[in-house]
């Protein structure tokens, strides 16, 4: 019988990915990560561990959370941009420490609950599809991983809507079967991502100027990580409504415009992971998510001498967003992404 390591986090999908599994003759051993607060979750996974009949162990991995996770998501913000960590904590967190655990117990797969699909293409490489129900498609999450953690990795719930997970737990019996779907992320529990820097980060936030586009000086800001591209609240009035254009962290300055003014065509990506390890030696298009919730947009995606790539949108996009994940999609084949770092704007002609 073949052994695969499941990320367990306690919630339905995780437990009905464990389920999945042993009914297609794996042997499942669970690993829950703990990596922020208190072990909260501990009794839940292991309620679900033993109803299912599977081992599972709990790895605190909260100093490696801090440090590859909280931190740059810290720094990120001091920076002015508007950080997706989700998508690192996949690649550099969850699937290393599953992996590692494979390893140690001679397991030859790795699970998670993600909605999502993999296939094999006549290379031999493993491809990431979208989930069979879009509503609730994660595949965007796993924009970072590469041909080494894929090739070995099952995802059982991709073929799957939500509903129906929910109702083969209670089929099932398992508590879990109405559980709420967390809907922040694993360190915030609801907290405002503002308190959160405000309680965490060792930096205090720094006030600036608000300046409109056409280079009026509006007002002063409390510090360019508590607003993102786009955002209406906490500016100062107008009898328009005024809508956040840029945030510019060389001159700590926000920039802010109507509604006409926000918008760009055009943006680089860096950091690009491509999910086949085969970079594209000239321009394609593409279906360019940016950021989770996004509605896909064609676009041409050109390749650049340093390793990033040009984004042209084949329309105007309002909330571009430096620090997000652009993932770059065939269809519903996600053929990998990078972060946002920049857009070619026409707002800010007055400055």
């Amino acid at each position: 019988m073949k052994k695969v390591v499941l990320a367990l986090s306690g919630g339905v999908d995780s437990a009905i990915a464990a389920h999945l599994l042993q009914q297609q003759g794996y042997q499942v051993h669970g690993l829950n990560l703990l990596t922020w607060g208190d072990d909260i979750q501990r009794e839940s996974v292991q309620e679900i561990a033993d109803n299912l009949h599977f081992p599972v162990e709990f790895l605190d991995v909260r100093q490696t959370f801090s440090e590859q996770v909280i931190q740059p998501f810290i720094q990120a913000y001091h920076n002015g941009l508007t950080p997706s960590p989700c998508v690192f904590c996949n690649r550099q967190i969850k699937w290393k420490a599953i992996l590692q655990k494979a390893d140690e117990i001679g397991a030859e797969f790795v699970a998670t609950g993600h909605y999502a699909r993999l296939k094999q293409n006549e290379k031999g490489l493993t491809e990431i599809w979208k989930a069979a129900d879009l509503a609730k498609d994660q595949s965007y999450m796993l924009t970072f991983l590469m041909q080494n953690m894929l090739r070995r990795t099952l995802l059982p719930l991709g073929e799957y809507s939500k509903p129906c997970i929910r109702e083969i737990a209670a089929g099932l019996g398992l508590a879990v079967s109405g559980k709420p779907d967390s809907q922040d992320l694993c360190f915030l529990a609801c907290t405002d991502y503002r308190d959160f820097l405000r309680q965490h980060s060792v930096r205090p936030a720094l006030p600036g100027p608000i300046y409109h586009v056409d280079g009026r000086l509006l007002g002063e800001h409390q510090g360019l990580e508590f607003y993102t591209i786009g955002q209406r609240k906490g500016l100062p009035s107008s009898t328009e409504a005024l809508y956040v254009v840029e945030k510019r962290s060389a001159d700590n300055s926000l920039i802010v415009g109507f509604l006409k003014d926000l918008g760009a065509d055009t943006f680089f990506v860096d950091q690009v992971n491509w999910i086949s390890g085969e970079n594209p030696q000239k321009a394609i298009r593409a279906e360019v998510k940016i950021r989770y919730k996004a509605i896909p947009t064609k676009a041409t995606v050109e390749p650049q001498a340093e390793g990033s790539v040009l984004v042209t949108a084949d329309k105007l996009l309002r909330d571009i967003t430096p620090g997000q994940i652009a993932a770059f999609y065939d269809g519903d084949h996600l053929l990998g992404g990078g972060v946002i770092v920049k857009a070619s704007s026409h707002c800010t002609n007055g400055l």
